[in-house]
């Protein structure tokens, strides 16, 4: 059992478990003002339960390529193996339905009709069948609606218009921010994909043009954020770091595509300094609204 849950535990990414909790427990209370138990209960599934769901299926679909990706076994990734899938596909299933249920009765049918719907492209994604990794530029923004899908459902949650030109911005903006993380972070993998004949938006349009593609996302995504209003423009000062680091790769080729993983890397990590530029405004928010 003990190893059972090691599986779970590192199948689920424990380091991007904020990147999908966060998004929707900041947006619901930020519009709600609620905490009670939709925040609590919705923020523990996009926790835990929500990752599990999106990274055990891919794991598990992924194995045979995950065998040939040096990247795979550590901090990006779990090298899941054959006797643990079918236990980590049941057990993701089972830890998301009493959540999944009980958000269904809370909510609207638009909000159940959105949370449904970014559980569904958790699972195509990366199940055979449908596997949307593949389907080249559908592969970035089925993977950004991962993170920007729990903001949405949490103002369809809240009840808010979604039209709102605040929060569609910011929804936007998210959804770009997703759109270039996903497509840089394809760049490292030109090679290996092509020669495991797996279609990406990097093997389509190749890693030069994919950096130049994500540096244009990151940039513009900053600039509907710059443009969205205070305090909120605030927030675009993380784009920087990002575009700094996607620059470095500006004239990167096919050949030297697996340099790109240094400035992946530094991604994961930068992830939490975006975090907590936001949550600073957060808090400011707070104190003086």
């Amino acid at each position: 059992m003990i190893e059972a849950i090691r599986q779970l535990f590192w199948t689920s990414r424990p380091i991007s478990w904020i990147n999908t909790a966060y998004p929707f427990a900041i947006t619901y209370w930020l519009i709600s003002g609620s905490t009670g138990p939709e925040l609590w209960l919705g923020a523990l599934f996009f926790l835990i339960p929500y990752n599990l769901l999106m990274y055990g299926i891919n794991d598990v679909f992924d194995y045979e390529s995950d065998l040939r990706n040096p990247r795979k076994g550590g901090l990006e990734g779990n090298l899941l193996q054959p006797r643990w899938h079918r236990f980590t596909i049941i057990s993701a299933t089972a830890l998301s339905f009493p959540f999944l249920l009980y958000l269904t009765l809370v909510g609207t049918s638009a909000a159940t009709g959105w949370l449904y719907l970014f559980v569904f492209t958790v699972v195509a994604y990366s199940a055979k069948g449908l596997r949307f990794k593949e389907k080249p530029f559908l592969d970035s923004l089925t993977s950004a609606s991962h993170f920007v899908g729990p903001m949405i459902y949490a103002v369809a949650l809240a009840g808010a218009n979604l039209t709102d030109f605040k929060i569609l911005s910011m929804i936007l903006a998210f959804t770009l921010w997703g759109i270039a993380s996903h497509a840089f972070g394809a760049v490292q993998d030109v090679q290996a994909d092509r020669e495991g004949s797996i279609a990406s938006i990097a093997t389509v349009i190749g890693a030069r043009n994919t950096v130049r593609f994500a540096f244009l996302a990151y940039l513009a995504a900053g600039l509907i954020v710059l443009n969205s209003g205070w305090p909120a423009a605030l927030a675009s000062i993380a784009a920087i770091p990002y575009l700094v680091i996607v620059g470095k790769f500006w004239n990167i080729t096919d050949e030297t595509c697996e340099t790109a993983n240094a400035g992946w890397k530094r991604f994961i990590w930068l992830n939490f300094f975006s975090g907590f530029v936001v949550s600073l405004l957060v808090i400011w928010f707070a104190i003086t609204r």
